[in-house]
C-alpha cells in the first residue's frame, strides 16, 4: 500500500511495511514512528511528510494537505493507537485515555464511503475528502481499521518486534516469528553471534 521513495545517501533507510501493514493501514500508521539503529525517524514529523503519508495510503486526495496543527493531532492520535496495540500485545487492559481517543476519532467524521451517482460511473461509493476535514476523516478511517484489528481474528497474532531498537508492531505469519523484518532478525542474530564470540574469547 505504501509507496516509499528510494532514500538518498543522506536519508535513513526506511524498512518495508511490517507483516500485516498492507492489510491494516492502522498498523502502518502506528509504525510510522520508527526507531532505527541510526536513531528515531518520524514519517509524520512535518506537515509535508504527513500529507504525503496520507495520500500514499489513500486517506487524503492527491492534492490534499494537512497543516501543522493537524499534523500534531495525527501524531497524538498515533500515540493512542500505539498504546492500544501495546496493551493488546502485553495482555494488559486498554488504557482509558487511548480508548477514548480512538472512540472520539470514530465519531468525529464518517468512516464509511457514501453512495453517489453520476452519468459516467452510475451508482458508486466514495468517501469525500473535504479540504478542511482531511485529518478528521483520516483518523476516523484509521480508528475503524484499528478497532477491526484489535477485535478481529488477527488480534491474537499481534506482536511487537523483538529486534531492539526496533519498536514496530506486526501480525505474526507463524508462531516462531519474533521480528518484523529479515533485517531485524539478522541484526539480532549478528549481535548474539558477536556476544558468543566475545564470551568464548574471555573464557
Amino acid at each position: 500500500m505504501s509507496q516509499r521513495t528510494a532514500p538518498t545517501a543522506a536519508e535513513p533507510v526506511v524498512p518495508p511495511p511490517a507483516p500485516g501493514a498492507e492489510q491494516y493501514p492502522a498498523l502502518d500508521f502506528a509504525n510510522s514512528l520508527l526507531t532505527l539503529p541510526s536513531g528515531p525517524l518520524d514519517l509524520l514529523g512535518a506537515p509535508e511528510a504527513a500529507s504525503e503519508w496520507l495520500v500514499e495510503h489513500g486517506l487524503a486526495p492527491e492534492a490534499g494537505r494537512v497543516l501543522g496543527p493537524c499534523t500534531v493531532r495525527l501524531r497524538v492520535f498515533r500515540g493512542a493507537v500505539r498504546e492500544l496495540l501495546d496493551a493488546r500485545v502485553a495482555g494488559r487492559p486498554a488504557p482509558p485515555g487511548a480508548l477514548a481517543a480512538v472512540n472520539e476519532a470514530l465519531t468525529a467524521a464518517p468512516a464509511v464511503a457514501l453512495l453517489h451517482w453520476d452519468a459516467e460511473r452510475g451508482l458508486h461509493r466514495r468517501l469525500p475528502h473535504p479540504a478542511d476535514r482531511i485529518a478528521d476523516r483520516a483518523m476516523a478511517r484509521l480508528a475503524a481499521d484499528a478497532a477491526d484489528l484489535l477485535t478481529g481474528p488477527d488480534a491474537e497474532r499481534l506482536a511487537r518486534c523483538g529486534g531492539a531498537p526496533c519498536s514496530r508492531f506486526y501480525v505474526r505469519t507463524h508462531a516462531a516469528r519474533h521480528w518484523c523484518s529479515t533485517r531485524c532478525g539478522d541484526r539480532v542474530r549478528a549481535a548474539r553471534a558477536y556476544a558468543k564470540r566475545r564470551a568464548e574469547q574471555r573464557a
